[in-house]
């Protein structure tokens, strides 16, 4: 939708891959759209996953004994986080849709989008604790997980509900955050399948693009992933 910014999060690290080619299809019907899209590739950016004290900038809070959540907590109130994190954040907030582009590894998102995760959406920018959920302090922002998966539909079918893994993802970050939450779209086992098979993942991926901005998001109720 014209005049739409989206922010995708893509973390993989071949550009020739699958998830290179869903990143670029979304780039290109996305702008196609008259949307601003900005792309974090964190492998490109060689973004820091690790939560540490070089992520505050100037006095620490406590010097004694440290502790990320306090210690980021403070710093962004006084304006000294370090300086990605604040690039980052500030794509965060100038965004109406997060897409988050990844392999799905061990059941969970590859260990450098975790780390965006943990490091970027510190306590103040992103929820306060009175502020959570439905109150988080992203509202108004939508956002969709996109991934591949090494296992097929199949195989997932006979061993759990996939939505079970989406909700520490889904729920326990993005809905806590107060940003509505899209069904997520998943291509099951792109390296397992034909060319033709890859062809129609894409082009389906492509179709959605296209009526994304009308659809509703999902319900983040426990209900919706456990029943």
């Amino acid at each position: 939708m014209a005049g739409k910014k989206v922010l995708i999060v893509y973390a993989h690290q071949e550009p020739k891959s699958f998830n290179g080619s869903l990143l670029k299809i979304a780039v290109e019907e996305l702008t196609k759209q008259g949307c601003s899209v900005t792309v974090s590739d964190l492998y490109a950016m060689q973004f820091e996953p690790r939560a540490t004290r070089n992520d505050i900038v100037g006095h620490l809070h406590n010097p004694e004994a440290f502790n990320y959540g306090v210690e980021t907590w403070e710093a962004y109130k006084r304006g000294g986080l370090s300086k990605d994190l604040v690039e980052e954040q500030k794509k965060v907030q100038e965004a109406d849709l997060l897409i988050f582009q990844f392999p799905l590894f061990w059941f969970n998102m590859p260990a450098i989008l975790k780390g965006w995760m943990d490091r970027v959406l510190v306590q103040g920018f992103a929820y306060d604790l009175s502020k959570a959920y439905d109150g988080g302090l992203l509202q108004g922002k939508l956002c969709l997980f996109s991934f591949t998966t090494g296992g097929s539909k199949e195989k997932y079918a006979t061993r759990g509900d996939i939505r079970y893994l989406l909700w520490p993802m889904q729920h326990g970050i993005m809905h806590f955050c107060g940003v509505k939450v899209l069904a997520p779209h998943i291509c099951y086992a792109p390296e397992s399948v034909s060319e033709e098979k890859r062809k129609e993942m894409l082009t389906a991926w492509t179709q959605r693009l296209k009526t994304l901005w009308k659809e509703e998001p999902i319900d983040c109720s426990p209900e919706w992933y456990f029943k």
